[in-house]
């Protein structure tokens, strides 16, 4: 399910993987993921990355907006025109801070999923050490 306006941003990058009912990723069996702690560690790495770029985005997104505010005439089409674009630029901004917690919650799932992962494998080594 494709929820806000982060969910269709990411939808109309990568279409409909992200929201395949039944889909298996990473070599998992039917509506399991499965993946080795280094796939793992690689995929919050992409994914930290990728909020780096949101995260420097909305910085210049803030800036444009702090500069962008003076309409180029008196005349009300410039005043017009100034309020569109400002209107434009907070829409943007709005996306961009959707963006933003979107890639934050998935990386904290992620990190949540790891650390379940360690436990699990530490508890099942111990398991064979007894």
């Amino acid at each position: 399910m494709i929820i806000g306006e982060a969910g269709q941003a990411a939808q109309a990058l990568w279409g409909d993987v992200l929201d395949t009912p039944g889909r298996v990723y990473g070599g998992g069996k039917g509506g399991q993921f499965k993946m080795d702690p280094a796939e793992l560690n690689a995929v919050i790495g992409q994914w930290e990355d990728v909020l780096d770029k949101i995260t420097d985005d909305g910085t210049k997104i803030q800036h444009l907006l702090m500069v962008s505010g003076a309409a180029p005439g008196k005349d009300p089409v410039s005043g017009s025109y100034a309020s569109t674009s400002s209107d434009s630029i907070v829409a943007l901004l709005n996306q961009n801070t959707s963006m933003r917690q979107y890639a934050q919650d998935y990386i904290k799932k992620l990190k949540e999923a790891q650390s379940k992962t360690v436990v699990t494998d530490q508890d099942l080594s111990d398991t064979f050490k007894a």
